[in-house]
């Protein structure tokens, strides 16, 4: 593999880790962000999943890419599959970022995503991880800074990931043939309840951080009144229904197999983020 890799959402949680990641190993990459955002070490290059336009001149001189949805869209297979049939077309091999659990259905929109990959031919990697920790200092902050992470989530376990062990498996499938073909799921290295996260964040950053189970509708209410759009927010509440569920409690062993080392805990992810957590 000699040529460039291009990483969509370059700018976002995972993208711009992506592309940290490959640039400390070397590796040659475009960054792609709808503004062509400058990152450092890396080729700025403008992309647009809803402009054709914006996909040749991302993907010259491209052999690799990493490709997935940005938060906010609810249409994974009318936004990711043009790009997706583009770059393999070019036989450009491709390492999509989906969401664990999505394998249950092949009805579910992220699973007709991976079928299409699967179907193009190109050599490709699936990556599906778990629900982040770097929610706690996104998504969830404006209730940890209130004291309290209101979530529809009941008594349900999550193995937490971070961020960072995402991206640095993503650099892995980028940078070898060895795992190409598969699809590997994603966690962190306990499964922990709300309850027990809250615990571990209060501890870290020593102020009072509590879990307030709500039911959908409150937490709906609570995302639209922090101007979240309706329809996103109804879709947030209906993944927690897997949370309820148990199904997102289970660690697997997928960070070693791809990176060999452990991924990091909650608490580490706490300490690292400490300064974003307390803010």
């Amino acid at each position: 593999m000699s040529g460039k890799i291009l990483v969509l959402a370059a700018n976002g949680t995972i993208g711009s880790k992506v592309v940290r990641a490959l640039v400390a190993a070397g590796e040659a990459v475009k960054a792609a962000t709808r503004k062509a955002t400058s990152i450092e070490g890396a080729e700025a290059v403008a992309f647009d999943y809803l402009d054709a336009s914006t996909y040749g001149p991302a993907l010259d001189g491209v052999d690799r890419l990493f490709v997935l949805a940005p938060g906010g869209h609810l249409d994974p297979v009318a936004l990711l599959s043009p790009i997706i049939t583009a770059a393999a077309a070019r036989g450009v091999k491709i390492v999509l970022m989906t969401v664990i659990g999505v394998d249950a259905d092949d009805s579910i929109p992220y699973r007709q995503v991976e079928l299409l990959l699967e179907k193009t031919g190109a050599p490709f990697v699936i990556l599906r991880p778990n629900w982040f920790c770097d929610n706690f200092h996104s998504y969830w902050i404006e209730g940890i800074r209130h004291g309290a992470i209101a979530v529809p989530a009941a008594e349900g376990k999550t193995s937490f990931i971070d961020a960072r062990d995402i991206a640095e498996c993503a650099a892995v499938a980028l940078t070898s043939n060895a795992f190409n073909g598969r699809a590997f799921n994603l966690t962190g290295p306990e499964a922990l309840s709300y309850d027990e996260a809250a615990a571990i964040l209060s501890r870290v950053t020593g102020k009072p951080i509590a879990y307030a189970p709500v039911d959908d509708e409150t937490f709906i209410g609570i995302l639209t009144g922090a101007g979240v759009p309706a329809d996103y927010a109804r879709f947030l509440a209906s993944i927690f229904y897997p949370v309820r569920e148990g199904w997102v409690a289970q660690p697997t062993g997928d960070v070693k197999t791809l990176t060999g080392y452990a991924p990091r805990s909650v608490e580490t992810y706490a300490k690292d983020n400490l300064a974003a957590l307390k803010g």
